[in-house]
């Protein structure tokens, strides 16, 4: 079992403010408590559908006992300097930074684009995030410090891929989405899978443990970007199912 490590960074502000010293970074062994996310980068909203919105994991986040995880899908481990230059860095590029980003006032609209999230934990133990909306397509209007913020984390995700290995759980989030419509034959329901309850708009989705989420992945095996395939409830319904592996903290 990895050593549990909680980190302790400068403290951040979660407003806008003027930036602080030089980072004072350090980590402390803590033994006790499961493993706590440190650094992360994600995104929410854009033109996406709701299944793709429900299930959409954090592109990477890493924990303080080193683990990283990449879109729920890959693993990388770090060494303990490597997660401390790692959140250095990160509450460098992030202090100072408002909770939301502005671009320059003379930067192209942009719409129906995910907004990008960044973000370290602070001293107090609270994650601070920075929503930069666009930031790809608009990232030359925005503090240099954020784009090298998301290029420090794309950096992780791209060992993962290539250095890394398939990250799996005993846990997973499953999403049943109505297709009446849908071309194709439905399976019948995977038994020990828990059916659609209550109104579907549009989505129904359920947290699975142990047996329940064993009995979807091996109906809906992963191969695509998240396992989903067409199945009819014991009431006649028919739903697409999709699903992806928990994260530790979820």
């Amino acid at each position: 079992m990895r050593l549990r490590m909680t980190f302790l960074v400068a403290t951040l502000s979660l407003v806008a403010a003027c930036g602080g010293t030089g980072p004072d970074t350090t980590a402390v062994a803590a033994e006790d408590g499961p493993a706590q996310p440190v650094a992360l980068w994600g995104a929410e909203g854009g033109f996406v559908t709701a299944t793709m919105n429900a299930l959409r994991p954090p592109r990477v986040v890493v924990y303080s006992d080193g683990l990283v995880i990449v879109d729920a899908t890959k693993k990388l481990d770090l060494t303990k300097a490597q997660v401390d230059e790692t959140v250095a860095s990160m509450e460098k590029y992030l202090t100072g930074q408002p909770p939301t980003a502005t671009p320059k006032p003379d930067a192209p609209m942009v719409t129906d684009i995910p907004t990008t999230i960044l973000g370290v934990r602070a001293k107090d133990g609270k994650m601070l995030e920075v929503r930069v909306p666009a930031l790809d397509q608009v990232a030359d209007y925005y503090p240099k410090e954020l784009s090298d913020a998301k290029k420090l984390m794309d950096g992780l995700a791209s060992r993962a891929t290539t250095e890394g290995a398939d990250y799996t759980a005993t846990r997973v989030r499953m999403v049943a989405e109505g297709a009446a419509s849908a071309e194709g034959t439905p399976q019948a329901w995977p038994a020990g899978v828990p059916e659609p309850s209550g109104t579907v708009e549009p989505i129904w989705q359920q947290d699975l443990d142990e047996a329940a989420s064993g009995a979807l992945i091996k109906a809906v095996p992963a191969g695509q970007e998240y396992g989903k395939a067409l199945f009819k409830t014991s009431s006649g319904a028919v739903f697409v199912l999709s699903w992806r592996y928990l994260l530790p903290d979820e």
